[in-house]
């Protein structure tokens, strides 16, 4: 399925491109916003995990900490050190070829019928898929509109 290609490129363009910021610059919340790059990182990994697998009654691949941590609804809580956002880095690319697999070797056949909270309905493996493009590129634009705020 083509869409992991897009999530996998966009996600290490994402990556390319916050990589001249510093930990400091990652965790700075900027004026006008209620979180900060990496938590944005951290919210599409767990967003990702959530619709895909929790929706398909299959066990997320990431430790519950991260959920938790960056699932909708949630927001900073204190600083990430350098080894935490090497991690969430690693995470963000390692997913996707995860998400591949499982979605290769049909893990996601009971997955359950929903509806979001944007109104998309998710039928399947497949709508999920294309709503995690869909959310990651929302966030795309606002860690890009963040980096020109910490940047200085």
């Amino acid at each position: 399925m083509r869409q992991f290609e897009i999530l996998k490129k966009t996600r290490q363009y994402l990556l390319d491109n916050i990589s001249d910021l510093t930990t400091e610059q990652l965790n700075e919340i900027p004026a006008g916003f209620n979180n900060n790059i990496i938590w944005n990182i951290g919210h599409m990994l767990a967003a990702q995990q959530g619709i895909c697998y929790t929706r398909a009654n299959v066990n997320r691949r990431i430790e519950d900490k991260y959920f938790e941590a960056y699932k909708p609804g949630t927001k900073p809580e204190g600083l990430i050190d350098a080894a935490g956002v090497a991690e969430i880095k690693r995470l963000f690319i390692e997913t996707v070829d995860q998400l591949e697999a499982d979605y290769n070797n049909n893990l996601f056949s009971n997955f359950t019928a929903f509806t979001n909270r944007y109104g998309f309905e998710h039928r399947h493996i497949d709508d999920s898929v294309n709503f995690v493009l869909y959310h990651e590129g929302l966030h795309f634009g606002v860690v890009t509109s963040m980096k020109r705020l910490v940047k200085k």
